[in-house]
């Protein structure tokens, strides 16, 4: 894989499938500019030998970014970006980028852990949407708990939280559902 512009890193201890990792490891060189339309991703037999991890599992993440619109497979030639997803600030070299990065290493010089670091940037990124009514609107990808894709959670309502259309219940009224059974 040497040369290629992204190079995969499976962590086996995350819980998150390997196919996941590869998706998400390559929106990010997608958003950082590192990856660019036209570039070519590593082939499967590559990342197999990188990473040791079973070639379908590759497929399928190559699959999966397919039909996302990311990528495009031509047989014979390899798997292409087709899209990118970088916006103005996300580049190396912008002035955001650098403050963050310098940010990231004074977090590090302090004892910080990845784990602690990123708890961090979600509890800003969750007080600055909540101060600004801000919800990732211009956010390309569907949220971790919407399995089917079509923008509901798990749970089917489009939040994530509990339908409260039902009718609460108290002990007594269970009681009384119990006498009319």
């Amino acid at each position: 894989m040497e040369g290629d512009v992204v190079a995969y890193r499976i962590d086996r201890g995350s819980g998150v499938p390997a196919y996941v990792q590869i998706v998400e490891q390559t929106e990010r060189a997608l958003r950082m500019g590192m990856l660019k339309v036209g570039d070519r991703l590593p082939t499967a037999k590559e990342v197999v030998a990188a990473t040791a991890v079973n070639p379908n599992t590759v497929l399928r993440a190559y699959r999966d970014m397919e039909r996302a619109g990311l990528v495009e497979l031509r047989r014979g030639l390899g798997t292409f970006v087709t899209r990118s997803l970088a916006r103005p600030g996300a580049q190396d070299d912008s002035p955001l980028r650098v403050e963050l990065t310098d940010w990231t290493a004074r977090a590090r010089a302090v004892g910080l852990e990845r784990a602690d670091i990123l708890a961090l940037v979600m509890a800003a990124l969750d007080a600055h949407d909540h101060d600004t009514g801000g919800d990732d609107a211009g956010d390309d990808t569907t949220d971790d708990h919407d399995a089917a894709g079509d923008g509901n959670a798990e749970d089917g309502t489009e939040d994530g939280t509990e339908d409260n259309t039902r009718a609460r219940h108290t002990p007594g009224d269970r009681e009384q559902e119990d006498e009319d059974v």
